[in-house]
């Protein structure tokens, strides 16, 4: 980006994809560095972006609870140091599930970076947590890898944090079952669970949202068309809002009982209309993906 440094701070969970999320980010051509004490970050970028042969405008740092608990909690300070002096900062953090990132590491055989031998695993977990606390609520993009493969994880670096212009909010709505939890990373959940479902129209059964005939069903229900225009309001409203505080990112996530129908349906719809003064806009569907295996 001509004129200005961008500098992507990639922290989160060990085992949540922070390793895919920092490749990623180095095949679009930025200069990464893993677990980066974050006392020493203003001075790595003031070097690496030092005019000259090899001067780098992309930057991309891991920090990880490895980290002192005092650099962790001054973290949000330094970030909003490193934005008033002109460096465009993006601050992304990855999670999933206790039970998923136990699983990771049974599978891997890895070992987790805070458990030793008078620390168990799922400990080191709890702990990693605790001390992550002040980078999490900072967060600028939270992603949750719970179900997400290494697939689609990339797409988001791409779509999402690589992609977002300067000064530029990204918006996220996606679709969810709520028979499979609400997505941890969502800043706005809307609940469509009391509009008329197709599940029960066996010819539709077996068909999504993204099919015609499911579309067709759904926009011929009043309250469907009721509830589609209210959430459109609520967000046209609010958007400016979020603009106005310079914020980087926000994740809809709109819900019915599977996620296969309405919720799919309504994510489409909702998108197609605030794309039309709105960009980027991203749509993402959970339960239509067929990959659920995430990262270490």
């Amino acid at each position: 980006m001509p004129g200005e440094n961008r500098l992507v701070i990639v922290s989160g969970l060990s085992g949540s994809g922070k390793s895919v999320a920092l490749h990623a980010l180095e095949d679009l051509g930025y200069y990464c560095i893993d677990n980066m004490p974050a006392g020493l970050l203003r001075a790595l970028l003031d070097e690496v972006t030092k005019p000259g042969d090899g001067a780098a405008d992309k930057i991309a740092i891991g920090v990880d609870a490895r980290n002192r608990r005092e650099d962790l909690e001054t973290l949000p300070k330094l970030i909003a140091g490193l934005r008033a002096s002109g460096t465009q900062t993006d601050l992304l953090f990855l999670q999933a599930d206790d039970d998923i990132l136990l699983k990771r590491y049974s599978e891997t055989r890895r070992r987790h970076p805070l458990a030793d031998l008078e620390t168990e695993l799922q400990a080191a977990i709890i702990r990693e947590r605790e001390l992550l606390g002040p980078v999490i609520n900072a967060a600028d993009l939270v992603i949750d890898t719970t179900h997400t493969s290494v697939y689609e994880l990339v797409d988001a670096i791409q779509d999402r944090v690589d992609r977002r212009r300067t000064r530029q909010l990204s918006i996220l709505l996606q679709s969810f079952g709520f028979k499979h939890g609400i997505p941890a990373d969502a800043d706005f959940v809307f609940d469509l669970r009391c509009l008329p479902n197709p599940y029960w129209n066996t010819e539709l059964r077996s068909l999504n949202g993204l099919d015609p005939e499911v579309a067709s069903f759904l926009d011929a229900q009043p309250a469907f068309a009721r509830m589609y225009e209210d959430i459109l309001a609520f967000l046209t409203h609010w958007i400016p809002e979020y603009i106005n505080v310079n914020r980087s990112y926000l994740t809809v996530a709109l819900g019915c009982t599977g996620g296969q129908h309405r919720s799919v349906h309504m994510t489409n719809k909702l998108a197609g209309a605030l794309k039309q003064s709105h960009d980027p806009v991203k749509t993402r569907h959970n339960e239509l993906s067929t990959s659920n295996v995430a990262a270490p």
